[in-house]
């Protein structure tokens, strides 16, 4: 009998969370002493005990037990650790940088200790008696390496430059760490993009995407080519296990077939390529915005006009075509409360700042007031449809005019119905003001645009329709918002405001978007 109130007891708790090195014996016994648990514990993370027992892997609130045994921790000095693993991009500056503003916000002090060249120890402690509350461990690896790590159960966290890829889900869903790819299973810290860069002395200030793909594939192998001067074209790339290596090769040549250049010059990190390109009048390379150095950032153009820029909105917006998320990927464990606690601070307005600081592009919506919008209205007047006449673009003018877009868009996935990661998280960050009365007494309004592929009234339509569905998923997604004290509407203007040449893939998917737009 009391197994099997010992077995209902334990099934009352969550599964999954932080692992010790050691499986040690103890028993668990209930405050009343009515219920007994024997087993190997498998990990504490200060609030709950996970223990191998007879019965399989149960977790134990700590807080109605009493631990016996040699492997019990010492409550009242337990250390919660946790330990990143993947891309230095994200683990070099920005996660330090935000570890240091959740230690300053609450009180701790923060110590560093290098243990190797690529593994860094931060430890949080008491500002009052100096006892160590937490350990967190950064390895500079690669976005590879960290998923590695994860399914070895080697790390905690990974941190990427891409999205996790189908045989990684695999090996974590084998590994009992849950499914990568659902909703909890990963979050956009802040956002980067992909860039071309020359040296400063280039004449060349933009390239098409087709451009960039025959250099970075050679069939381009010619300044010359390209507007500059009579000189072969240095092609310089990260390393192909890195993350932004991974995602140059996965976002501008596998989707046209092409394969990268055999004598390309790879680099472990964006700042040696960038001052390798800087030095080299005749390279060319492609690295993250955040690590250009003093190498010269070219434009992305099309055919009928338009040049886009990496700049702070664009990639916010989404406007440029190569804006690139940065991921922490979690498995389905329970971390201890500090390591939740910076998780979640993640998501604080401060936090954004602080990923500003630091160099990439944070999340915050941004209002823009339509008279710093002239270059889009004018692209509109010069590129729209064939079939968007007067009366549609006054339409569209009379309409948006009284509101203010937010830097909040909404992309999809190339050839589907599916928001792209960044839009995804996007859904996520304005479901969450919502529910904290930013919206209050405001419009929101939802606002479909397509590309020029087919026709004028069919796009309208299917404009309107993926306005629509925006509109549903951040709704559903704000669960304890108050809708009643906000107007949400939804309006659509289909091909009217291109923000690329339709002429391109691309170009297409950059146009086909639901922009925010609020009063």
């Amino acid at each position: 009998m009391a197994i099997v109130r010992a077995a209902s007891f334990a099934a009352l708790f969550v599964l999954a969370f932080f692992s010790l090195a050691l499986a040690q014996d103890v028993t668990l016994t209930s405050r009343d002493g009515d219920v007994e648990i024997s087993g190997n514990l498998l990990g504490f993370d200060g609030e709950f005990y996970r223990v191998d027992t007879v019965y399989g892997e149960l977790t134990v609130d700590g807080s109605g037990v009493l631990c016996e045994g040699p492997g019990c921790p010492d409550l009242e000095d337990f250390i919660a650790e946790l330990t990143f693993s993947g891309a230095p991009t994200v683990g070099r500056v920005l996660m330090p940088a935000l570890l240091e503003a959740f230690a300053i916000r609450n009180g701790y002090q923060l110590g560093r200790e290098v243990l190797t060249e690529n593994e860094i120890r931060y430890l949080l402690s008491d500002s009052a008696e100096g006892r160590v509350l937490g350990e967190f461990t950064f390895r500079l690896s690669s976005t590879d390496a960290g998923f590695d790590d994860l399914t070895r159960d080697e790390a905690d966290i990974v941190m990427s430059l891409r999205e996790v890829r189908k045989d990684e889900i695999k090996r974590g869903r084998e590994a009992g760490i849950g499914d990568l790819s659902s909703k909890n299973g990963s979050r956009v810290i802040a956002l980067d993009a992909l860039v071309p860069v020359v040296a400063p002395s280039n004449p060349v200030q933009a390239l098409t995407l087709t451009e960039l793909v025959a250099v970075l594939s050679g069939e381009i192998d010619n300044w010359q080519v390209l507007g500059g001067p009579d000189a072969p074209i240095a092609v310089h790339v990260h390393d192909e296990r890195s993350g932004h290596g991974q995602a140059t090769e996965d976002r501008l040549l596998k989707p046209v077939g092409a394969t990268p250049l055999n004598g390309a010059r790879r680099h472990p990190g964006g700042p040696g390529l960038a001052a390798a390109v800087a030095a080299d009048p005749f390279a060319i390379g492609v690295t993250s915005r955040s690590e250009t150095g003093e190498a010269w950032e070219l434009g992305i153009k099309g055919d009928c006009g338009f040049v886009l820029r990496a700049g702070r909105r664009a990639v916010k917006t989404e406007d440029y075509p190569l804006t690139s998320p940065m991921f922490l990927y979690l498995p389905a464990r329970r971390f201890p409360k500090l390591g939740r606690e910076f998780l979640s601070y993640l998501r604080d307005p401060s936090a954004q700042l602080v990923i500003r600081r630091a160099g990439f592009v944070d999340q915050a919506p941004e209002e823009i007031a339509i008279h710093q919008q002239g270059d889009r209205f004018a692209n509109a007047i010069a590129r729209a449809g064939e079939e968007i006449d007067l009366e549609e673009l006054q339409r569209m003018v009379a309409f948006l005019t009284p509101l203010k877009r937010l830097t909040t868009t909404f992309r999809f996935e190339a050839g589907s119905v599916r928001l792209d990661a960044q839009s995804r998280s996007n859904v996520q960050q304005l479901a969450r003001a919502m529910e904290v009365g930013l919206y209050d007494a405001r419009r929101l309004v939802f606002v479909g645009f397509s590309d020029s592929k087919g026709g004028a009234e069919a796009n309208l339509r299917i404009a309107l329709r993926r306005a629509n569905a925006v509109r549903d998923a951040v709704i559903d997604a704000a669960e304890t918002a108050n809708l009643e004290r906000i107007g949400i509407e939804t309006e659509a203007f289909g091909e009217a405001m291109p923000m690329a040449c339709d002429d391109s893939a691309w170009g297409r998917q950059v146009n086909r978007r639901v922009e925010v737009w609020v009063r």
